[in-house]
């Protein structure tokens, strides 16, 4: 699962090029490590959030993650209420209504399939958005890649798998790449991380009626809290953070190839904490997911430096 900033930077010609780069180049190694440090923290954090949901079930994890983030960010932010116009609210609205979405079928999921594999279909979302945006012939061969990853994942077919646990995760696909265009929309509208702010206390209330019909005063228990605070630490506060600093230094571009690293940061957090190993024909299918997201950010980067010097 991805980060707020981690959606801003996507693999997606939508994501703002924030980042700030060095003359030399040198002094990467910093923010490369911060990016890095931030995808392990979200999928450590995914993983955590795996064993909790036998206390409070996935809407009550989602829940938790969404309402101690929310509080989080409200309080670091304080973002000003006043002075925005009805389309300002309108967009953060939506954006919140886009992340609550997006975090309710990626838990849902990994209720249901392995860590690895769904955070692998997940990343199709911000994959197709990428293609069909560029309108480039070349992008194809990434979709195809992409499909072909997706083939070999279910091993021809998906009987294997959680038929709900994939239908899910690529529903959060979807709502991954709706995430990206809103949070860029809001980005625009709002200065620093406000509209961010915003948007995961919109989520957090929309969310916070499910978790209660689900988990109920289980979500009070103090070890259960205590727990999904940590959840929303690792998946949204720490690397948000670590994100937001890495882009002032580190180009947008390379960021969102690094991003297309999740799944195989996923896969790992999934072996290590879930003790969800893979077999030989999904690592190869989540390196041809990876593959084809990192050439599709590749033909952008190379599309706008072709663009630049016209």
């Amino acid at each position: 699962m991805t980060t707020p900033s981690a959606a801003t930077a996507t693999p997606s010609p939508t994501a703002p090029g924030t980042g700030h780069v060095a003359p030399d180049g040198r002094g990467s190694l910093g923010p490369v490590g911060l990016v890095l440090a931030g995808g392990i923290s979200v999928q450590f954090g995914g993983a955590l959030a795996v064993t909790l949901m036998p206390r409070a079930g996935a809407l009550g994890v989602v829940t938790l993650r969404l309402l101690v983030a929310a509080l989080v960010l409200m309080v670091l932010c304080r973002p000003r209420l006043r002075g925005h116009s009805r389309t300002d609210w309108g967009t953060v609205v939506v954006f919140g209504i886009t992340m609550a979405a997006m975090n309710g079928l990626f838990y849902q999921s990994v209720a249901r399939i392995p860590l690895g594999l769904a955070v692998t279909l997940e990343v199709l979302g911000p994959l197709v958005l990428s293609v069909l945006a560029s309108r480039r012939a070349v992008n194809l061969v990434w979709a195809g890649l992409a499909l072909a990853g997706v083939f070999l994942l279910g091993g021809g077919s998906f009987s294997g798998l959680d038929p709900l646990g994939v239908v899910f995760a690529l529903g959060a696909g979807a709502m991954w790449a709706a995430y990206i265009v809103f949070s860029a929309r809001t980005g625009r509208r709002f200065p620093q991380a406000d509209g961010l702010a915003l948007a995961m206390a919109v989520s957090a209330v929309l969310f916070l009626p499910l978790g209660v019909v689900e988990a109920g005063t289980k979500l009070l228990d103090p070890t259960t809290f205590a727990l999904g605070a940590a959840v929303a630490v690792l998946s949204s506060v720490l690397p948000y953070t670590l994100e937001l600093l890495a882009l002032r230094r580190l180009p947008a571009s390379t960021f969102a190839v690094m991003m297309s690293l999740e799944p195989a940061l996923a896969a790992a957090a999934g072996f290590l904490i879930l003790d969800q190993a893979l077999s030989a024909l999904q690592a190869a299918a989540i390196a041809l997911v990876i593959g084809a997201s990192m050439g599709a950010v590749r033909t952008q980067v190379g599309r706008g430096k072709a663009g630049a010097g016209l």
